[in-house]
């Protein structure tokens, strides 16, 4: 069923930055008024101290990384907003505090830190035993993630997106799992450093290479009404035989699920390798034999049909036909028991 990202882990390395200068000590104080004294014979465990059990989440970007900037500039954004009365708001992960730090080699790195999360989605999933979501958790976690998308549509004017992150030979600690609590909070969503604000259209690659609307796809602009979701399985595979990355066979299913796209879309440069004067698909790659309903296999009978329509909804070729978060809020299929 659709997911989407849960409160994060608390990373696993905090970092003290010490001066190299060693700097004169400063003059004894005089206090105008006395401290009561501890007992030098008790032992005071620093642990204990209030202070000690506050944690933070501390996020480290590549060196002069662009998404640092992006992200950052994003939460200056959504703090710098009014108080709105809207629920998507206080679904919104906070950034409590933003800073860069310098090498000695003149690279910076930027950082924010942000309130602790728990775990995500997907590792929720994980522990169950089906290894799918439950309808209802799916619903439930929909509304947030759909309220959340709205608050940043129409209040922050934010269009949220997730790029691929590529790791070549750089080694990356695992965060540093929380305990397990006892109850789980709302969903949060979280991780601004693709998020795009302050235009109607955009241009330029976005999400991971399988999540990619139609538009991007074709290198056209696109707006906030980009959409992916998947299930226990991705909804398109977008690869040819060898595995490879490939435009044509992602275009290629997205036709077997929602027929030929519009000739608007087929005049674009892009698109020629694929279609004729006519958009008529002429690439050499086979439209696979695919349906929504072959691709759902986690319902039946008429909670299969609700959904099936609520994904068709948001699965159109053109922008200005998909469903708003705000308009999904009110589908049949969400409201249903």
């Amino acid at each position: 069923m659709p997911i989407l990202r849960l409160p994060s882990r608390l990373p696993r390395f905090f970092f003290t930055w010490h001066s190299w200068i060693q700097q004169p000590a400063s003059a004894v104080r005089e206090l105008s008024q006395s401290f009561p004294l501890l007992d030098p014979t008790e032992k005071l465990e620093e642990e204990a101290l209030p202070w000690q059990h506050t944690y933070a989440t501390l996020k480290v970007f590549e060196r002069n990384s662009a998404d640092s900037q992006r992200e950052t500039e994003a939460y200056d954004h959504l703090n710098s907003l009014r108080i709105v009365d809207h629920a998507g708001a206080k679904l919104i992960r906070k950034a409590l505090d933003s800073f860069r730090i310098a090498s000695p080699d003149g690279n910076t790195f930027g950082c924010l830190v942000h309130p602790p999360l728990g775990m995500s989605l997907y590792e929720f999933r994980t522990q169950l035993r089906a290894k799918v979501l439950p309808e209802k958790i799916v619903k439930l976690t929909l509304v947030h993630l759909l309220l959340a998308l709205d608050y940043l549509h129409t209040e922050a004017g934010i269009v949220h997106t997730a790029h691929e992150k590529i790791v070549n030979d750089r080694v990356i600690y695992a965060s540093r799992k929380l305990k397990k609590t006892k109850r789980h909070g709302r969903p949060t969503l979280c991780d601004f450093g693709q998020a795009r604000f302050g235009s109607d259209t955009y241009s330029g690659d976005i999400q991971p290479y399988i999540y990619r609307a139609p538009e991007v796809v074709l290198r056209m602009p696109w707006n906030e009404k980009t959409w992916d979701f998947f299930q226990q399985g991705h909804l398109f595979y977008a690869r040819d035989a060898d595995k490879t990355p490939s435009d044509g066979h992602h275009i290629a299913e997205m036709i077997a699920v929602m027929g030929l796209p519009p000739r608007e879309m087929t005049r674009s440069a892009y698109a020629n390798e694929f279609f004729d004067g006519e958009g008529n698909w002429k690439a050499d790659i086979k439209i696979p034999l695919e349906s929504l309903e072959k691709l759902e296999g986690a319902l039946e009978g008429e909670s299969q049909q609700l959904f099936l329509r609520f994904l068709r909804k948001m699965l159109r070729w053109k922008s200005e036909e998909r469903a708003s978060a705000r308009e999904l809020l009110d589908d049949p299929w969400l409201r249903s028991a």
